[in-house]
């Protein structure tokens, strides 16, 4: 199916103002790039893809976030907010039975500070590539 020419003419300039605007929030800090592992997300995002997190964003309900582990805070994790407790956020595994995955379940509420963002696009691999809906 070919696009029209308008309609790819628009297209490509929404990813272009997409993109701008995506620069200057990754160079006033807001944006982060996280990678990822494991198949604890699985169906929505698979290991190797790329993700770009908004730091400090609100999350809601529904949204995939990266957080820091609560047991070790140097490492990152992507899971899914979903409720928001008075001590922080209920994360939880898109695919409860992926080996080796941990989560609320395990670790209980994330605390606030913890919770880096919302996830909001994925960029890699490219035929991947988009952004990501709060819900599942």
């Amino acid at each position: 199916m070919r696009m029209r020419p308008g309609r790819a003419a628009a297209t490509a300039g929404a990813f272009a103002a997409a993109a701008g605007l995506a620069a200057v929030a990754w160079r006033r800090g807001r944006l982060r790039a996280v990678a990822v592992t494991g198949e604890s997300m699985l169906p929505a995002l698979r290991a190797g893809d790329w993700l770009l997190v908004r730091v400090g964003a609100p999350v809601r309900a529904g949204d995939a976030v990266v957080a820091r582990h609560p047991w070790n805070e140097d490492q990152l994790i992507v899971k899914r907010a979903v409720r928001e407790d008075s001590g922080g956020w209920w994360l939880e595994s898109d695919n409860q039975r992926a080996h080796g995955r941990q989560d609320s379940w395990d670790f209980d509420t994330v605390p606030h500070r913890l919770v880096l963002g919302p996830v909001v696009a994925r960029y890699w691999p490219f035929d991947r590539i988009g952004l990501l809906t709060g819900r599942r």
